[in-house]
């Protein structure tokens, strides 16, 4: 009997994107099971606390027709937390050159780390390649349009942390 396969697409998704689904959606076909694992990047500032993003990632995961992808918090090396889960396979999305680098070396740190875990890149579909979260929260603090970039009820936690942000007064 053949092993069963199993990937991470790991990611901090603050928030998630149609980017994110469809690289979810697409990884999900390559494997037996998917894990989201859902991380705090040290180096960003999260919109959303952990809890917060689990749940949502879980919500938006759950429209997904596939009873193969399951959602995972961690607050580790993405290579100890791929061995926890048993994952022989991390799944990234590549949206550009600028990825691609950065990913290039990540995967080589983690060869370093555990080279029983292989890196597959999927490229990001033409449409959702200029998709980035980060910008997503920058468009939205300045009131701009995000609904192209995520869905609606994304589009409302967005929204609705902004106007908490807001300032007071005048």
């Amino acid at each position: 009997m053949m092993a069963k396969r199993i990937g991470i697409y790991p990611g901090t998704f603050d928030p998630i994107t149609l980017g994110h689904m469809d690289i979810i959606e697409r990884g999900a076909k390559l494997v037996d099971e998917l894990i989201i694992g859902v991380t705090t990047n040290i180096a960003k500032s999260p919109m959303f606390d952990d809890d917060e993003r689990i749940a949502m990632v879980e919500r938006e995961v759950a429209k997904i027709a596939c009873d193969t992808i399951r959602v995972v918090g961690f607050n580790s090396l993405l290579m100890d937390f791929a061995e926890q889960m048993n994952a022989g396979i991390v799944v990234r999305g590549i949206r550009g050159v600028t990825d691609f680098e950065y990913e290039y070396q990540l995967t080589g740190m983690n060869r370093q780390l555990n080279d029983r875990i292989e890196t597959v890149f999927l490229m990001a579909d033409v449409e959702l390649q200029p998709i980035a979260s980060r910008l997503v929260k920058e468009i939205a603090f300045y009131g701009g349009p995000i609904e192209k970039f995520v869905t609606p009820a994304v589009r409302a936690d967005v929204e609705a942390r902004v106007q908490k942000m807001a300032p007071r007064g005048g």
